[in-house]
């Protein structure tokens, strides 16, 4: 048995629902959750334990057989050709702070192949989603990228990883060229939403070193199927492999990022 892409919509609305219960939606609520660090700037809470919990029950007791993968629990086996990638809480950081810019993340493959794919911002009640070959829609409306061409009037965003104190290899660079290059670069700290909201025409383009499979699993389906390129930073068409990176953008300003990348010096390996 497999999914269906309101499966996957049911139950990112339901962990959204958990992270819900501990986020902060008007002046002076007093939140009483616990915050652990996994490095120095990348904190983990019990809300993304409570929402990756329900989660992984709900796959497990539904399809027993799938493989898992999960920001938190890490890699879970299975015995079928079929695998999950779940982030239950993209833009911890920001949940932390009390910042409503966060989403949970569910993409679901089969042999090698996402067929769905569900990122759901719970604050905004903002549903995007997406079957491979469908489109891509936005609580049921379809969505399309923007047909803005001009690299100067994009409104573009980018990611950092969590190492950027100690690792060179940080984005910095392509940071300071594009922002003189576009409109503006925005760092909102969710790449699912980025991913989403290139392909809902919100933003032109984006790019980010050094990601997770579970980080762009969804978003990177959702924003193909509105008409978005989408492949690793340096233009190949692998960007799933790790360690992953990510350039998606509509058509015409795809290029022109791709090209400003290129004339800086970067590495997407680890180290």
């Amino acid at each position: 048995m497999t999914p269906e892409l309101s499966d996957l919509e049911r139950m990112a609305r339901s962990a959204g629902e958990i992270l819900s219960e501990g986020f902060p939606r008007r002046p002076g609520f007093d939140r009483d959750i616990q915050i652990d660090y996994k490095g120095v700037i990348d904190p983990v809470t019990e809300m993304d334990h409570r929402a990756e919990r329900f989660l992984i029950d709900e796959i497990r007791r539904k399809y027993p057989n799938d493989h898992i993968l999960t920001e938190e629990s890490g890699k879970l086996s299975g015995k079928d050709n079929c695998s999950w990638y779940i982030d239950p809480l993209d833009g911890t950081i920001n949940y932390a702070h009390g910042l409503p810019v966060f989403s949970v993340s569910i993409g679901f493959e089969i042999s090698g192949e996402m067929k769905l794919g569900v990122v759901y911002n719970p604050v905004l009640d903002e549903c995007f989603s997406a079957e491979q070959g469908n489109g891509a829609m936005l609580n049921g409306q379809q969505i399309r990228v923007s047909q803005i061409d001009d690299l100067k009037q994009s409104l573009i965003v980018t990611g950092f990883p969590y190492d950027r104190r100690s690792n060179p290899n940080n984005n910095l660079e392509q940071f300071n060229r594009l922002a003189l290059l576009t409109q503006g670069v925005r760092w909102l700290g969710s790449a699912a939403l980025d991913l989403c909201y290139v392909a809902a025409g919100r933003l032109e383009g984006f790019w980010e070193l050094r990601m997770s499979q579970w980080d762009l699993a969804a978003g990177a389906l959702i924003a193909r199927e509105a008409g978005a390129v989408v492949t690793a930073v340096d233009g190949n068409p692998d960007f799933f492999t790790p360690p992953c990176s990510v350039l998606a953008a509509n058509p015409v300003v795809y290029p022109r990022m791709l090209e400003a990348i290129r004339e800086t010096e970067y590495t997407n390996s680890p180290d």
